[in-house]
């Protein structure tokens, strides 16, 4: 188990999820709110696509696969993570969802699952329709790992708002996903988060 995150260490933001199609939305929205961490002095690293195409969970126990250790290391390292996921029928996708049930496997750890770590949120979606019951779904996954969702998510309907490199549309989601990275930071330091946000 790490030691907590101080004004001598950087804290370790850790990003998990997206698609498993390269250049996906999701994956540039995990991006972004990775790159804004990092931006905020945040160590990242990310799990995203390939990564996370894992075999479905065995409770039995049976030998893990080096990249499912790989994960659960990783996690274990973490001070707080960003998770995303696309909207997949109105829920969360199953290759995010594999990922998150070899948490499982931390629960014996000193510090169980996602237990005291703040967790921001990206949720994307080609229409407005599923943003908010899979937004609802990864909070109500990141309690049951006894994490922290954080007050602030970022939420794009691409059909609506497209993620570009420009204009105003594009400053937008770079916004919110700073708000997302320094609300996890700020816990992950153990102060408040930014002041001001709405939360998504």
């Amino acid at each position: 188990m790490s030691a907590p995150a101080t004004a001598s260490r950087a804290p370790r933001i850790l990003g998990l999820g997206g698609t498993g199609r390269a250049g996906s939305s999701c994956d540039r929205a995990l991006a972004l709110v990775l790159d804004a961490a990092r931006d905020q002095g945040a160590e990242v690293e990310c799990f995203s696509g390939g990564l996370l195409d894992l075999p479905h969970f065995d409770f039995a126990g049976q030998a893990r696969l080096p990249a499912a250790r790989r994960l659960i290391e990783a996690v274990s390292r973490a001070d707080g993570l960003i998770l995303a996921s696309p909207c997949y029928h109105g829920g969360v996708s199953g290759l995010v969802k594999g990922a998150l049930d070899y948490l499982e496997d931390l629960r014996d750890a000193p510090r169980p699952y996602l237990d005291g770590r703040a967790v921001g949120l990206v949720v994307t979606a080609h229409g407005a329709q599923a943003l908010g019951t899979t937004l609802g779904a990864l909070r109500g996954i990141v309690h049951a790992l006894r994490g922290w969702p954080t007050p602030f998510a970022l939420a794009i309907n691409s059909s609506a708002t497209p993620l570009g490199p420009s204009g105003a549309e594009g400053e937008a989601h770079r916004q919110a996903a700073a708000a997302v990275a320094a609300q996890v930071i700020a816990f992950a330091r153990g102060g408040t988060a930014a002041p001001g946000q709405d939360a998504a």
